[in-house]
């Protein structure tokens, strides 16, 4: 790989880091990280939180762009 290729992948490599982490800001604004069937345990100098219903449903939306990017390459 040529030196332009590598800027230009890491190029997009930090595009892509920057849109997941504006998304992530997006969808805990909107209350997607508090979901009910999260779990969230804690005291008084600790915090455990166990997003379940949260990765079921990333992992539905996953699965579904990525079946959606399979239909269209075909």
């Amino acid at each position: 790989m040529w030196p332009g290729g590598i800027g230009k992948l890491l190029i997009v490599t930090g595009l892509v880091i920057v849109i997941i982490g504006m998304a992530v800001l997006l969808f805990g604004r909107i209350g997607l990280f508090r979901l009910p069937g999260d779990i969230e345990l804690g005291g008084r100098n600790w915090r455990v939180y166990i997003p379940i219903t949260t990765s079921i449903i990333l992992s539905v939306l996953l699965m579904f762009i990525l079946w959606i990017i399979t239909v269209f390459r075909r």
